[in-house]
């Protein structure tokens, strides 16, 4: 098994099977957030493995490899917008993330994308994990920390946002 070679035997190779396995799930979630800033989720993706390795000896298998990868992914997030809400009250100028008026073809991925970016982080987050990622309801809540009747009502809320803001782009190329 890779991760007891990685706890046991400090073998880097096996450590760097998990993040070929991984990265993927892990870069995909970042980069959602992060309406495509792959610079920066490649950054907190890179952290994010760095932590994991530092804290492999404390995972137990009580949820799935990238279950916990993930939620180490999310805690990375949850500082960075922290780190961002900071800047953002001592630089008045500094440009917020919002929906681009300008949308392409109805269908486009970048529609989806824009429809995600308008979406609280909470909502995001869920649809990401939940539709992208396939991660269950209980894995979902798990990774975001909070009860799984909470995680599913932001999965529900953010589906009827998302849709709505779709429909409204639809008839705008009408």
């Amino acid at each position: 098994m890779l991760i007891a070679r990685v706890v046991h035997d400090d073998d880097r190779a096996a450590f760097g099977e998990l993040v070929r396995r991984h990265q993927p799930v892990v870069r995909g979630f970042l980069r959602r957030m992060l309406a495509g800033k792959s610079d920066l989720a490649d950054d907190l993706a890179q952290e994010t493995f760095m932590k994991a390795h530092r804290a492999m000896r404390g995972f137990r298998g009580g949820a799935t490899l990238p279950v916990w990868l993930c939620a180490i992914a999310a805690n990375e997030l949850r500082a960075e917008w922290r780190r961002r809400k900071r800047r953002a009250e001592f630089n008045d100028d500094e440009a917020v993330d919002t929906v681009p008026a300008n949308v392409l073809e109805p269908g486009d991925q970048r529609d989806l994308e824009r429809g995600l970016a308008g979406l609280s982080e909470v909502q995001r987050a869920a649809l990401v994990l939940c539709f992208e990622h396939g991660f269950t309801h209980e894995e979902a809540a798990g990774i975001l920390g909070c009860p799984v009747g909470t995680l599913k009502s932001h999965v529900s809320r953010g589906k009827v946002r998302l849709r709505e803001w779709l429909e409204h782009k639809r008839s705008e190329h009408e």
